[in-house]
């Protein structure tokens, strides 16, 4: 007769084998419409005196509104209906410092290597349809100089990248531009996927509805980072929160005193809006913790907290993203490291 010891542990290694990642799903049977990358910088350092007015046709119909969102907010303010916009935009192109950068770009960047970028975007898109299959999904990813302005963003059904922003923590423009350390090290291709799922996501789920506490916020970027996590589940959780390994190792080691300042003296409930930023805003760290603690701190516990809500109730990730009650997530997680 088999020892009772041996039948339990059989009977826990069963359920172990029965429990399945959320994350681990199958895409193979999901279509999509294509996404496809549309190279702007190209387009637009393609323009000169000569050929505007022809060009000017191409960019508008091959953008859409895009095109007049991205005029707006980097080139001229007014956008193409601007008496401005002609001499802005060749400003622009022939700027010594931006025309450089664009050649920098396009030899960092060649088409081969935005195409595998935009390959890994249809395999985020075809998680992303399995998960919300109600919810649009980008119509194509447009690649761009932003004049170092931003990195990551959704709009207008597009998902865009300013490849401007990730030449790597030496470039010569992020030194002129005096960009500390704790940016630069993370401007680089291996956070372009990350960075785009964040920003996509941030847009598709905004938090513009909820209650102004230190909860919401730590639960919304759980919830973002959670969803994230799901859609690049190859990706390490180093590069899709952007800290590195000494603060990663960091938060694992002192997980349980992190929980402590948050739970302690109803922190969590603080509706004081300076006091939330210095726990989810980016920095070389949470000052308000200590030196060595990395900086957005908040959003780090906030992915603890989702994850072992999700681990722990039998919920879809649509579920998880349109639950609005932040109380809930944090009692159903019985999360205590």
């Amino acid at each position: 007769m088999m020892p009772r010891v041996i039948y339990y542990f059989i009977f826990i290694l069963f359920l172990s084998a029965c429990k399945t990642d959320k994350r681990d799903v199958d895409v193979s049977g999901i279509n999509i419409p294509e996404i496809k990358c549309l190279r702007l910088e190209n387009d637009l350092f393609a323009i000169n005196p000569a050929n505007f007015e022809q060009q000017n046709i191409l960019l508008k119909a091959r953008y859409g509104n895009f095109y007049e969102h991205y005029l707006s907010s980097v080139v001229n303010r007014g956008g193409s209906k601007d008496s401005l916009y002609k001499p802005s935009l060749l400003k622009f192109t022939s700027d010594k410092d931006v025309h450089d950068c664009f050649l920098q770009v396009k030899k960092m960047y060649p088409i081969a290597k935005t195409d595998n970028i935009t390959a890994q975007v249809n395999d985020c898109a075809k998680r992303f349809r399995f998960h919300f299959p109600k919810r649009k999904i980008p119509a194509k990813l447009v690649t761009c100089l932003t004049g170092w302005n931003y990195a990551a963003a959704y709009t207008d059904s597009a998902l865009v990248l300013g490849l401007d922003m990730y030449l790597g923590d030496t470039s010569i423009y992020y030194q002129m531009l005096h960009l500390p350390q704790y940016r630069t090290r993370f401007m680089n291709e291996q956070s372009i996927l990350p960075d785009l799922v964040r920003g996509w996501l941030i847009t598709e789920f905004d938090n513009a509805d909820v209650t102004n506490t230190l909860l919401n916020h730590t639960i919304f970027y759980g919830k973002i980072y959670y969803a994230a996590w799901a859609l690049l589940p190859q990706t390490h959780d180093s590069l899709l929160l952007s800290y590195t390994s000494k603060q990663m190792d960091y938060c694992r080691q002192n997980e349980k005193n992190l929980w402590g300042y948050f739970a302690e003296k109803n922190r969590l409930y603080e509706n004081n809006m300076r006091a939330i930023q210095e726990l989810i805003t980016e920095g070389p760290f949470t000052a308000a913790i200590s030196k060595d603690c990395p900086p957005r701190i908040a959003m780090w516990v906030g992915l603890q907290i989702v994850k072992s809500y999700m681990d722990k109730n039998d919920v879809s990730l649509n579920e998880l993203m349109n639950e609005k009650d932040a109380q809930k997530i944090l009692n159903k997680s019985k999360y205590r490291p």
